[in-house]
C-alpha cells in the first residue's frame, strides 16, 4: 500500500476533522473504495446516506455506519436507469434538508460492449451519465459550501474524447470506453465548477483518480504488456488498495486545505495536473450539453456556461 496499513482518515491527514451536523451522499457505497470513505466520513461524525444495487451490502454499510453513531440511510438505484436515478434523487430530497458532501464515485469498467436504453456505451452510462444526472436534479439540495467531488482515473490520460463514437454504434474496445468515460468525468467537473462559479455559488466540484486497486475492474482489465504491469504492482507493497482511494475522498471532502478550492484533479491527496485534453473548456461545454440532450432534460445552469 502507498500510505500504509492506516484507515482512510488518517493517511488523508483528516482524523481531527470534525464532521458532525453534515451529510455525505457517497455513491457506489456498499464496498471498495467507496464503502471505505463512507465510513472514514462516518468516524468523522458525519451522518452518510449509502447508495448501492445490493440491499443486503447496503444494510451491512449501514449497520457499520450505525455502529459508529452515524444517521446512516441506504438508497438504491440501477444507474443504468434514468428513471430509478431521477427517483432515487427524489427520495433524498426528502430525506434530509441538504446535502454537504456529494461523491460521485459509483461507476466500473464494463466488458461487454452493451448499449443502455439511450443508445449509448454502458460505461459513458453509468461513469457519466448517471452521475450528471444525479448531481443536477441534487442541485437545490447543495448546501451553500457543498462540495462535489467525483472519482476519476488516470485512464483519462490515455483518452481523447469522441462523442460521436460514444453515442452512436460502434466497435471499438470497452477499455476505450472506460477511459472516455472517465475523461468525461472530469471535463463534468471542471464544468460544474466554473458554471457554479460563475453563477456566484459557494459550491465547489473537484475530481480524483483514486489509484490502480489490486483486485479493481481497472486493474484486471488493463490491456497486453500494462496488464503485466499492472499484475507485477499487485505482488509489491507499493500498489493502492481501496483504502488509499478513499484517502483521497476522504481528504476532499474533510480538509480545509481544499476549501475554496474548485474545478481541480487531485491524487494521493495532492493536486495534480490532468492531460491536457482534459483541460479543453469547449469539449467541456459541448459534453455538458450533449448530456442534457441525451438525457431529454434542460441544459442546467445554461445561464452560467
Amino acid at each position: 500500500m502507498i500510505l500504509g496499513e492506516r484507515d482512510p482518515e488518517v493517511k488523508a491527514g483528516v482524523q481531527d476533522v470534525d464532521m458532525s451536523g453534515q451529510t455525505v451522499l457517497v455513491t457506489g457505497s456498499t464496498n471498495g473504495l467507496g464503502r471505505q470513505a463512507a465510513v472514514a466520513m462516518g468516524r468523522l461524525g458525519a451522518d452518510v446516506i449509502v447508495h448501492g444495487r445490493d440491499q443486503a451490502a447496503g444494510e451491512s454499510a449501514v449497520q457499520e455506519l450505525e455502529g459508529l453513531g452515524s444517521d446512516a440511510q441506504f438508497v438504491s438505484a440501477d444507474y443504468t436507469d434514468v428513471t430509478a436515478v431521477r427517483e432515487m434523487a427524489a427520495e433524498v430530497e426528502t430525506a434530509v434538508d441538504e446535502i454537504d458532501v456529494l461523491c460521485n464515485n459509483a461507476g466500473g469498467l464494463f466488458e461487454d460492449g452493451e448499449r443502455t436504453d439511450l443508445g449509448v456505451d454502458l460505461n459513458f452510462h453509468i461513469n457519466h451519465l448517471s452521475p450528471f444526472l444525479l448531481t443536477t436534479e441534487l442541485l437545490d439540495t447543495l448546501a451553500s459550501d457543498a462540495r462535489v467531488i467525483t472519482t476519476a482515473s488516470i485512464g483519462h490520460r490515455v483518452s481523447s474524447l469522441n462523442l460521436d463514437a460514444l453515442i452512436e454504434p460502434g466497435p471499438f474496445s470497452e477499455w476505450a470506453a472506460y477511459c472516455q468515460s472517465k475523461l468525461a468525468n472530469i471535463h463534468f467537473s471542471n464544468e460544474l465548477a466554473r458554471r457554479l462559479d460563475n453563477a456566484g455559488s459557494d459550491v465547489t466540484s473537484n475530481s480524483f483518480h483514486p489509484g490502480i486497486i489490486p483486485g479493481s475492474e481497472f486493474s484486471r482489465a488493463l490491456p497486453g504488456p500494462i496488464q503485466q504491469f499492472g499484475d507485477l504492482l499487485d505482488d509489491v507493497p507499493l500498489t493502492d488498495s481501496p483504502e488509499d482511494g478513499a484517502a483521497t475522498m476522504a481528504y476532499l471532502a474533510a480538509s480545509g486545505d481544499v476549501e475554496g478550492d474548485t474545478g481541480k484533479y487531485y491524487a494521493r491527496c495532492r493536486k495534480r495536473r490532468p492531460a491536457p485534453d482534459a483541460r479543453d473548456e469547449t469539449a467541456q461545454r459541448d459534453l455538458w450539453k450533449r448530456s442534457a440532450d441525451l438525457l431529454g432534460i434542460e441544459e442546467p445552469l445554461a445561464d452560467y456556461a
